[in-house]
């Protein structure tokens, strides 16, 4: 099994304002340091004018600079909300960064889900699943150099071709998921892997939805894809410290104030149920309390390494081939950069 680190975005907002400045500071120093310690890959998300998450509106932007600033460790969107952008831009901006990063890129698309976000294309929002999901072979076709048609500025048609070559022949693609079966059985058909998480589901319902996708997968084409077997990436919670009560200690605050914070978020999308529209500040709070004490028994690698070592063992068994771990939940730069030193050691031994 790989590890790979992932950004997710907590609220860098102080009583003084924004200090965005230090918050990409950190993200480089974490990337650094997961590079020198050997994990797979860094994952940056896309997300748009909300308190979680401010930092990481461009993840091509990011990732050129983590990029530039390590030398082997695999570049990632953690995702890329295609209904959002054009496919000739999203092609062209990424073989930038896989030019820069020597041939690390890879890509997980995702549909979008907040109608904010959608605000820089409103006609998309209402059919953004179908988009993504379609958009995806094309997206595949211009990274392999294969032109394409589009109008011009003055409507007429004309064939282009994305520039500049990327160092793949091929893009690494993942389709991300927050658990709807139907969207690891697409991922399937696509050949593309999957980025999901342990939120909102149990043990069993993951372990179905990674054999319904093995199954689509195999039964799949060729599609300048993974192979038939295709690969699950499972993004999860991650504090590995000296023992669990260090880490119930040092995690629960800062982690059930993100919690809060991303209920809060999809409160306010537009498409949120009445009931989720409707959460009181104690409600919330609640939740953030239960969902924490989730983590720390199934679905996260918060706890000690013997703890943490439990845990991946279980996902392999499920069938996970990487684990994304979710770092930047609101825990110091130095906290951080420990737990990652004591998930490296565990990592030797997978």
């Amino acid at each position: 099994m790989d590890l790979s680190v992932m950004f997710f975005g907590a609220d860098s907002t102080t009583a003084g304002g924004a200090r965005h400045t230090e918050t990409y500071e950190d993200i480089l120093a974490v990337a650094r340091t997961a590079d020198r310690l050997g994990f797979h890959a860094v994952w940056t998300p896309e997300r748009h004018f909300q308190q979680v998450g401010q930092v990481f509106p461009s993840p091509p932007v990011l990732s050129a600079a983590l990029a530039v600033a390590t030398e082997r460790i695999g570049i990632r969107a953690g995702s890329v909300v295609l209904p959002l952008h054009h496919p000739l831009r999203v092609a062209e901006d990424w073989a930038v960064v896989d030019n820069l990063s020597h041939g690390r890129v890879g890509l997980s698309v995702a549909t979008g889900w907040h109608s904010k976000d959608f605000t820089l294309a409103p006609e998309q929002y209402a059919d953004r699943r179908r988009t993504a999901l379609e958009t995806i072979p094309r997206l595949r076709s211009l990274w392999a150099g294969e032109s394409a048609e589009y109008p011009d500025g003055t409507g007429t048609p004309v064939q282009v071709t994305p520039q500049p070559r990327p160092v793949q022949d091929t893009l690494p693609l993942w389709v991300t998921t927050s658990g709807n079966p139907e969207t690891w059985e697409a991922a399937g058909r696509l050949r593309a892997g999957v980025l999901g998480a342990t939120v909102g589901q149990s043990r069993d319902e993951l372990a179905e939805r990674i054999a319904r996708y093995r199954t689509a997968c195999a039964a799949a084409p060729d599609q300048r894809g993974t192979d038939a077997h295709g690969r699950v990436t499972l993004m999860a919670h991650t504090y590995v410290g000296a023992d669990d009560a260090e880490v119930r200690r040092m995690a629960s605050a800062p982690l059930k104030t993100y919690l809060a914070s991303y209920v809060r978020q999809t409160a306010a999308n537009r498409a949120a149920d009445a009931a989720t529209a409707k959460l009181t500040e104690e409600q919330t709070a609640m939740l953030a309390d239960f969902a924490f004490e989730r983590y720390l028994s199934w679905g996260s690698l918060l706890g000690s390494p013997g703890h943490c070592a439990k845990m991946l063992a279980d996902l392999a068994e499920l069938g996970v081939d990487e684990v994304a771990c979710f770092i930047d939940f609101g825990i110091g730069r130095d906290d951080v950069l420990a737990g990652l030193h004591r998930l490296a050691e565990l990592k030797e031994n997978l």
